[in-house]
């Protein structure tokens, strides 16, 4: 089987690929709870998962090449496919279709948990920013009499 090395580290991207977005739902929850110490907890695991994931879609790029050249193609799934026989083309090209499906998951996880974090970070900027301007009210319950500058923040 020549394709052999490729779909070992595919699977392997595969079998990283649960793990990372297992903790991409437990990131989710925490985001979602505000639980600050649960994220940072989490946060270690999950740069090292991506960092694998990253590993390994490099050596599949390098091994995919070398495929190539073996057979006289170009470096493409396509061409990769197209020049197994076709029982290996099937295989290569199932799994390839689950990395995919299995990528496009993780990047939307991904996406999902970046805006929960923006909207995170946004919602205590205006908290910081009406705190900022209330304590700088003269005539307030809060305010002081001072001749200091307050910074606002341009979400207020």
């Amino acid at each position: 089987m020549k394709t052999k090395e490729l779909q070992k580290l595919w699977w392997d991207w595969l079998g990283t690929s649960e793990r990372l977005l297992h903790s991409l739902y437990e990131q989710t929850a925490a985001l979602t709870l505000r639980d600050a110490n649960r994220v940072e907890r989490i946060q270690p695991e999950l740069d090292r998962m991506l960092e694998r994931i990253q590993e390994i879609d490099e050596a599949a790029a390098v091994c995919a090449k070398e495929l190539a050249e073996e057979l006289g193609t170009e470096s493409n799934l396509r061409s990769l496919v197209q020049a197994l026989d076709k029982t290996e083309a099937q295989q290569v090209q199932q799994i390839a279709n689950r990395v995919t499906v299995a990528a496009k998951n993780i990047q939307h996880v991904l996406d999902k948990n970046k805006a929960l974090i923006q909207s995170e970070l946004d919602y205590v900027g205006g908290t910081i920013t009406l705190i900022a301007k209330v304590a700088s009210e003269q005539n307030g319950k809060y305010g002081q009499t001072t001749h200091a500058a307050v910074l606002l923040d341009q979400a207020a």
